[in-house]
């Protein structure tokens, strides 16, 4: 910059945030060693940015993150989680895991599932590793059976999956404001549209509200979504 200060994702998002008609802020993804202190900063001082983070953290044992080379450990990794809902204490976490990598044994399984619990994700995208040719990793002894593999990956999707409907089975009563996106998949007559937590709601409604930010009362689960009523 013309200061000699480096413009950084904080600042972007800060930036944007005074555009009037800009009403909610939302980035994909980060990769923990890139979360700084500004941008812990901005879920504490900018409403517009949704109470949303996708932070992957692939495992929670120390030994499989420095075999992967993530450059945290998974103290590291929860201290992170603690600064960002001390900034934003409604902030919904998402999250990334590799099951079965090279080497992984049920002690470093059993810490993953010890941080899940102990973080309580809102979704993940978990998947079994598979090598990539040309990799320090592909060329890893994997002593590990297919089927020990499987079961492991089934047991964090299921654990993953309970407390994303916990939290969700929380939401029931209350009023979401949502980004009406679209119609409905299941049903052309109705509505959908997605929470700050990004949960997609359906919801009976006229179709010019369509890409409006209206107010939504949730009145069931769905196992993939929310039903919802209009406020009104």
């Amino acid at each position: 910059m013309d200061d000699g200060d480096t413009a950084d994702l904080a600042l972007l998002i800060e930036t944007i945030a005074e555009i009037d008609p800009l009403q909610r802020i939302r980035f994909t993804t980060s990769h923990p060693r890139e979360v700084t202190q500004r941008l812990i900063d901005v879920y504490r001082t900018v409403p517009k940015l949704v109470s949303h983070l996708h932070l992957p953290v692939q495992s929670g044992s120390d030994r499989v993150l420095s075999s992967m080379k993530r450059g945290y450990t998974a103290l590291e990794y929860k201290s992170l989680v603690r600064q960002l809902k001390s900034a934003r204490p409604n902030l919904s976490l998402s999250s990334d895991f590799i099951v079965g990598f090279p080497g992984e044994t049920d002690e470093d399984f059993e810490k993953t599932m010890q941080l899940i619990e102990e973080v309580n994700f809102d979704n993940s995208f978990s998947f079994l590793y598979s090598a990539r040719p040309g990799t320090p990793a592909a060329s890893m002894n994997d002593l590990t059976s297919a089927d020990i593999k499987a079961n492991r990956l089934k047991r964090l999707q299921e654990k993953i999956t309970a407390q994303g409907m916990a939290h969700s089975e929380a939401m029931v009563g209350g009023v979401q404001r949502i980004l009406v996106e679209r119609h409905a998949r299941k049903d052309i007559r109705e509505l959908a549209g997605r929470t700050e937590n990004n949960r997609v709601v359906n919801f009976a409604g006229d179709e010019r509200l369509l890409g409006q930010l209206i107010d939504v009362r949730i009145t069931a689960t769905r196992p993939n979504s929310l039903r919802g009523e209009i406020v009104t």
